[in-house]
């Protein structure tokens, strides 16, 4: 269902980002963040026009590399998708 109407654009797609202090301290929760950041700047296009979509990093990303984090990512958004097994 479109909750536009006939003629109107709908408005970009947008990610918000959640990273708790499980994840690790303020430097590591901020790289997290910036990370993510950046992987979702290439991948936003992927989702509908209109869509809101909140990335939660679980506690295992501060340790993960930038490799591994967008795998992750991708995963997800192949999940949210319809793409994907569960």
């Amino acid at each position: 269902m479109d909750p536009h109407a006939p003629g109107e654009c709908a408005p970009p797609s947008r990610a918000g980002f959640v990273v708790s202090k499980a994840v690790g301290g303020a430097v590591v929760r901020n790289k997290v963040k910036r990370r993510l950041r950046h992987l979702m700047r290439d991948r936003v296009a992927l989702l509908p026009p209109g869509s809101l979509v909140v990335v939660r990093a679980l506690p295992g990303a501060g340790d993960a590399d930038h490799a591994q984090l967008a795998q992750d990512l991708d995963a997800a958004l192949r999940r949210l998708l319809g793409g994907g097994a569960r």
